[in-house]
This record gives C-alpha cells, sequence and structure tokens, in this order.
C-alpha cells in the first residue's frame, strides 16, 4: 500500500436523499475523491481498503484521523473520529496510510488521562509505546479460556451475598437517569479484592491491580467524580482512563471502549496484572451506533438501532475473562442506563443476552434513602455458583443466598396482598415475612458508601435475618448447615 497518497475533499452531493456534506458533517461521515496527478503508476483508484485509516490536515495544521467505510470505484466514504466541523473541502489534505487502526499500548498508561481517540489529555508526554495493537482485538480460541472461578469481594452485601461476581467475569450495571450507579461503581472500585481459595483471607495487593475507566457522552461533573475518587483514594497511580464527554464527537464513542479494552488486554496478558474495566454509559455508545448506521443509510431494527447491534455488542462484552497460561484477568461492569426504566429496551434487552448477569439499581429503594438501591430480585450473577461455597467462602454461602431470595420474594407478595386487604387480614406467618422485608433492607441492602463488609460479615447478617423465622420455615437449608449455624452467631 502506497502512504502519502494525496487527495482532495468533494463537496459535491452523493446522496439524492440527504443532499450533501452539509447534512452528513453532522454524522461525521465526508466524501473523499482520490487524485492521482503525477502518480499514475503509483496505484489504482480502487485499491484503498475497508476500515483503512487515513489522516486529514487541515489547512490550519490541525491532524485528524478518520477509517474508510466504503469504496466505490475512485470515490470513498470516511468516517471522521474527531467529526467534520471546520474541514475545508478545498483545503484539507489527506494521507491513506495502509493500515487498520491501532493504538500504542505501555504499562506507563496507568495513571494516565486520554480523551475518547487515545491522545493524552493531562498535559503529560506521549506514551512511550511498548506495542502498537489493533484496537479490535484478537479471537481468544474458546478452548484457551478458564472458567472464572475466583470470587471478587466488593463490600457490598447485595452483590457479594446474593449476586457474587467472579474475576474474568462480564456484568453489567442496570440502571436509570438520577441513580447513583456512578456511585456504586466507585464504591466497587476502592473495596475490591480477592477471596482466595481455602483461606478466609482477602488479596488487596496493589501491585498486579488495574482499573482501565472509558467514559463515553457522560457529563463533566461525571467524569470529574470518577477521577477525584480515584485521586482521593490513592489509587489513580493504577488507573487509565478514557474520556469521551457529551461534547465530544458522536463518532469518537465508537471506538472509545475499544481503546479501552486494547489497553486492558495488553495490561492483562502481557503485565500479567488483574484488570477491572468499567464502561459508561453503554446506552450513549449504543445511540452512537444508531446515529452512524442511519448516516450510513441502514436498514434500522428496533427502535431504529441496527440490526446488528448485538454482534456489535458482544465484540466489547466478550473481552472480558481469562486465558489459560496468562495469571492476568479482564473483569468488565459495564453500566447502561435503560431509557424511562424499561428493561425490555433494545440496549438492556440485548446486553443481557451476551453477559452474565446484571445488577439491577432500582428507583424505589432509592426513593426511600436505601443505598446501595440494588434490587437483588431481577439482579442475578450466572457465575456466582463457581466461585463460592467451601473452600472459597463458606460451605452455606448458597443455601444462605437461596433462603433470602426465597423470604424475601414471599415479602413482597405479602406485602402487595397487605395494601388490598390491610393487615388485619394477615396471618402470624405473613407478619413474620413483612418484618423480615423491612429488615432485609434496612440491615442487609442498606449500607454505607465507605462501608466495606466481608463476605463473612454478609453471611453473618443474613442468619440474624433468617432467625426472624423459626427453624421450621427455613426450608431451603439443609437440616445439618441449620444445626451449625441457625442456633448462634455464626463462626469463621
Amino acid at each position: 500500500m502506497c502512504r502519502g497518497l494525496s487527495v482532495k475533499l468533494s463537496s459535491e452531493p452523493w446522496c439524492p436523499v440527504d443532499g450533501g456534506i452539509a447534512i452528513l458533517e453532522e454524522t461525521a461521515l465526508i466524501r473523499m475523491e482520490m487524485c492521482y496527478h503525477r502518480m499514475k503508476m503509483i496505484k489504482p483508484a480502487t485499491t484503498s481498503l475497508y476500515a483503512e485509516i487515513v489522516h486529514l490536515t487541515l489547512p490550519d495544521g490541525t491532524k485528524r484521523s478518520g477509517q474508510v467505510l466504503e469504496v466505490t470505484g475512485s470515490k470513498a466514504v470516511v468516517q471522521v473520529f474527531e467529526g467534520t466541523a471546520g474541514i475545508d473541502a478545498k483545503k484539507t489534505s489527506c494521507e491513506f496510510t495502509g493500515d487498520i487502526l491501532r493504538t500504542p499500548v505501555s504499562e506507563d498508561m496507568l495513571g494516565r488521562v486520554f480523551n475518547g481517540s487515545g491522545k493524552p489529555i493531562d498535559r503529560g508526554p506521549a506514551v512511550l509505546a511498548e506495542d502498537f495493537l489493533d484496537i479490535m482485538g484478537q479471537p481468544i480460541n474458546p478452548q484457551c479460556r478458564i472458567y472464572p472461578e475466583e470470587m471478587i469481594q466488593t463490600g457490598i452485601s447485595a452483590i457479594d451475598g446474593m449476586n457474587s461476581i467472579a474475576r474474568g467475569q462480564k456484568i453489567p450495571i442496570f440502571s436509570a437517569a438520577g441513580l447513583p450507579h456512578n456511585e456504586i461503581a466507585a464504591q466497587i472500585c476502592r473495596q475490591a479484592g480477592l477471596v482466595k481459595k481455602s483461606k478466609d483471607v482477602m488479596d488487596y495487593s496493589e501491585d498486579n491491580f488495574a482499573i482501565v475507566f472509558a467514559a463515553m457522552g457522560v457529563n463533566m461533573e461525571t467524569a470529574r467524580f470518577f477521577k477525584s475518587d480515584f485521586e482521593e483514594n490513592g489509587s489513580m497511580d493504577n488507573v487509565c482512563l478514557f474520556l469521551n464527554l457529551a461534547n465530544d464527537p458522536t463518532i469518537e464513542r465508537i471506538i472509545t471502549p475499544r481503546l479501552a479494552l486494547t489497553s486492558a488486554e495488553y495490561l492483562a496478558y502481557q503485565c500479567e496484572k488483574h484488570v477491572l474495566v468499567i464502561l459508561t454509559d453503554m446506552s450513549s455508545y449504543a445511540e452512537a451506533l444508531r446515529e452512524v448506521s442511519a448516516a450510513r443509510e441502514e436498514v434500522p431494527g428496533r427502535r431504529g438501532f441496527p440490526g446488528y447491534m448485538y454482534t456489535d455488542l458482544a465484540t466489547i462484552y466478550e473481552r472480558a475473562g481469562r486465558v489459560e497460561g496468562r495469571s492476568g484477568s479482564i473483569t468488565q461492569i459495564p453500566i447502561l442506563t435503560m431509557p424511562n426504566d424499561d428493561i425490555t429496551h433494545p440496549i438492556p434487552d440485548l446486553t443481557g443476552y451476551i453477559t452474565e448477569g446484571q445488577i439491577y439499581v432500582d428507583r424505589q429503594l432509592h426513593n426511600r434513602q436505601i443505598y446501595p438501591p440494588i434490587n437483588v430480585l431481577p439482579s442475578l450473577s450466572r457465575l456466582m455458583k463457581s466461585a463460592i461455597g467451601e473452600g472459597m467462602t463458606r460451605r452455606d454461602h448458597s443455601d444462605v443466598s437461596n433462603q433470602l431470595y426465597a423470604c424475601y420474594a414471599i415479602g413482597k407478595d405479602v406485602q402487595a396482598m397487605k395494601a388490598v386487604v390491610g393487615e388485619e387480614a394477615l396471618t402470624a406467618d405473613d407478619l413474620l415475612y413483612l418484618e423480615f422485608l423491612t429488615k432485609f433492607e434496612k440491615n442487609f441492602i442498606s449500607q454505607g458508601a465507605y462501608e466495606n463488609r466481608s463476605v463473612f460479615e454478609t453471611l453473618d447478617i443474613g442468619w440474624q435475618l433468617m432467625r426472624i423465622f423459626p427453624k421450621e420455615m427455613l426450608k431451603r437449608i439443609p437440616q445439618s448447615t441449620l444445626a451449625e449455624f441457625y442456633p448462634r452467631e455464626a463462626k469463621h
């Protein structure tokens, strides 16, 4: 591929519906016409490649980059990552690099802040690259994947006790506008540690732990919140931030999570670190995907989102996990805000098919001043079963979780029945479930933003709540476990 191929921008209309470049500038799509004056022997007009990277130089010397989306004859459609505002169609020059989009990676990226295109914005020098990696990543042989079996203790009872997360898992936070999902994610970052097998101890080693945070379409307040929280708890040196703010180009959001995950893969599989990746807000990413799809005049799917959104989201979420022969891991916690609190919306719906569970943040609990407002009933961790139990947490963990789920679900039903028939019509057992419901939300789910409970403290709180019921009503716990833990405060 020839490098340094010059082109001129064409402002002629190319779409009879949209009318020309003036409309397409809003979606960062421009039309380019290749010129081959004095370059006849270099390459024909049809050798520009799909997904090839293009460097643009504006009249004032500003550099921008883009990616070839389509080639037809002597013309190419290019997607400009930094947006097309201010581009002069006659005076802007272009260079076809003959390469795909790669990002420089290095362990020196920790402690640095980058924009959504991977350029440093913390007034520091450019990263001294140890390698240049394709942002789309490399496919991992499923046979080489290791099943996640090490529980991450988050210090949050609603997660550790009933929706335990394994190291290498991908589990999103389903939230909505105005809910404290950012605070929950920050608390997980502060408190996350490993429960080692066969030991009742925590691994808080900072040497092999790193956080990669990618923000897409967030406001400055959210970006500042995470940055200041990382700085205050002293973990900023182990954090790599990618920030695409709400006023940054929409098209940039398409590559931001891929830049973050490419950096995370390098830290996990080359530097052998345990990496926690937080992606917020995936709803902004999906809306950017819809905008680009509409500009390319693709056939829309549900609610205007492209039909390939499931596949596109999978290329992001499936980059979590563990690989045989490497001690590092990538644990992914995407945050998405459900439009109108609708869990059937295409974004959370498709995300739920791909990921290994979800943490559901509930508005009703939030309105009652319960923090964290995690509703455990719609929440789920599909890998919990392999990360808990004897030798990993405690042998009663699974039984306690099942019984708490059952009692809480029955308590919710009794609460709904009480609203219809009144408290006087309830049986003695119903009143016990109501008492459990109130204390469960007050003592188990609710905790301070800086309260770090061990998984053993969480299980003990669960036993205290279950002692509200006589032993005969706890039908989901084996008699041997009841005999050991029910009569007294549980030991660990």
